[in-house]
């Protein structure tokens, strides 16, 4: 069986259907356990206080943000080249789950940057871009809002998708490119003596399950939106013949 028969909407909704209530399982479990497990049982950190648990919502917010819109890249390239339907209905069932998790980053970051920065706000590389990409899903879902043909409307949202893409790169490798900046460099790896920057094992592993968690419910929230796009365009199909 070739990959690509697992894009035609009958085997997806078939399979999709089957897989749904085992990811939504492990979703509720992961991030159960991981929001817990950081917001109640581990300690307040030297410098930063109970402020730090915030991780465990702003970083794999910024996660899902960042690589829901790479998810829409390569779903607008797929769809541009092989012009399977499920991929930019995949592409299109991911905005609003990646504009909002966008959205709780940029908002935890506020909340952590004032005490530690003094500020809600600065014009730091990484957080301008992160709010362009912020903009850029805000274009995308209000362009296919706009246009009433959808393959039109898939075509048009795919070439936006795959210029925003650039901004998503840059979010999560603005602090490379560039050295000023008062947001910190990578965290996620356990701390060693050699570099005090990286996160304490204590605060590792349950953000670890908290960005499983939050992967999981994307991937929940996709195949249920996709799900509904597909049955949006049946109905629709339906509705021009009985006319």
């Amino acid at each position: 069986m070739a990959f690509w028969e697992f894009a035609n909407p009958k085997r997806f909704m078939g399979w999709s259907g089957r897989a749904l209530p085992w990811v939504a399982g492990l979703t509720l479990i992961c991030l159960g356990v991981g929001l817990v497990w950081g917001f109640f049982f581990t300690p307040n950190d030297v410098r930063q206080g109970a402020t730090v648990k915030i991780i465990y919502l702003h970083v794999p917010a910024a996660w899902i943000g960042i690589n829901a819109y790479l998810m829409m890249f390569l779903g607008s390239v797929i769809w541009l080249v092989r012009r399977h339907h499920v991929s930019a209905l995949a592409a299109k069932a991911a905005a609003p789950v990646g504009m909002v998790m966008t959205l709780i980053a940029l908002a935890t970051g506020a909340i952590w940057g004032q005490p530690m920065w003094g500020t809600y706000w600065v014009w730091d590389p990484r957080l301008t871009s992160f709010l362009i990409l912020f903009l850029f899903y805000l274009g995308y879902i209000a362009l296919w809002a706009a246009i009433e043909d959808p393959d039109a409307a898939a075509d048009l949202t795919s070439v936006l998708a795959i210029v925003g893409s650039v901004f998503a790169i840059l979010s999560r490798y603005a602090v490379y490119f560039w050295n000023q900046g008062l947001h910190q460099g990578t965290t996620v790896t356990v701390a060693d003596g050699a570099n005090q920057d990286n996160i304490s094992a204590v605060f590792f592993q349950p953000l670890l399950l908290s960005m499983a968690g939050f992967t999981l419910l994307f991937v929940t929230l996709v195949l249920v939106g996709t799900r509904t796009e597909i049955r949006a365009r049946r109905i629709r199909v339906l509705e021009g013949r009985l006319q």
